[in-house]
């Protein structure tokens, strides 16, 4: 009975996304002659109704440890990546965002031309080094232009209770700037799946480590600092929000 109701809602879910977004891509398509952090915040009105109906047909709701951790000025995002929920959900607790993506993404009709339009770090990631100076050059572009950059790691999603290799990108972008990194633990994947239809009810648990100050490190510590702490929280909060 639990998986009927949850699958009816992700029906309900599913039906008013396909006829919300192609409105509303019109609606992006035509914020493009305003600056970057003005069009971000029309683009990310989406994602908000998004994460209201998720809340209130699906049953997802989320809460925030650590936000008290968010500091005021641009930051580097590091996070673990489970979900297509996150990338909903960020959009409401942290400040004005671009994200480094796969360059595939930006090809998805509507989604992905709206994507486009967030000033997103686009890489092609079978290009190794050319990527990674892709990541250097546009992240510092866009914290200059006052946004946070958000980078996944691992590069995918990945199942809760698994891990992937932490790529070195994020941690790269943060000791040449000097901009501080913020990590990023959740257990959405328990919820809402990778590539999985049905949304089940729960609360999702966001967890915001303390603000790390790259000074001193190189990418390699860096990154293993941000691994060291992200999976060891993840241990803690994994079998939260199972209703």
């Amino acid at each position: 009975m639990r998986l009927f109701i949850a699958g009816l809602r992700s029906i309900i879910y599913f039906i008013l996304q396909i006829i919300i977004t192609p409105p509303y891509a019109l609606i992006v398509l035509a914020s493009y002659p305003l600056s970057p952090l003005k069009r971000y915040y029309v683009i990310s009105g989406w994602a908000h109704m998004m994460l209201f109906f998720s809340r209130v047909i699906c049953g997802v709701n989320y809460c925030v440890l650590g936000a008290e951790n968010i500091p005021r000025k641009p930051a580097i995002i590091l996070s673990k990546h489970q979900s297509a929920w996150e990338t909903l959900a960020f959009q409401k607790i942290f400040p004005p965002q671009a994200w480094v993506l796969k360059k595939e993404l930006l090809y998805i009709p509507f989604f992905g031309w709206g994507l486009a339009m967030t000033s997103p770090i686009a890489i092609n990631r079978s290009l190794g080094r050319a990527a990674l100076k892709q990541i250097i050059k546009q992240g510092k572009d866009r914290l200059e232009k006052g946004l946070w950059v958000v980078v996944f790691p691992e590069g995918t999603r990945i199942d809760p209770g698994k891990k992937g290799k932490y790529g070195i990108g994020g941690a790269l972008l943060a000791t040449r700037t000097g901009v501080s990194v913020v990590p990023v633990a959740h257990n959405a994947g328990i919820l809402w799946g990778k590539n999985s239809f049905i949304k089940f009810p729960g609360t999702i648990t966001v967890s915001i480590g303390e603000l790390i100050d790259p000074v001193g490190m190189d990418a390699n510590e860096l990154n293993d600092k941000v691994e060291e702490w992200i999976e060891l929280e993840m241990n803690r909060i994994c079998d939260k929000g199972i209703t």
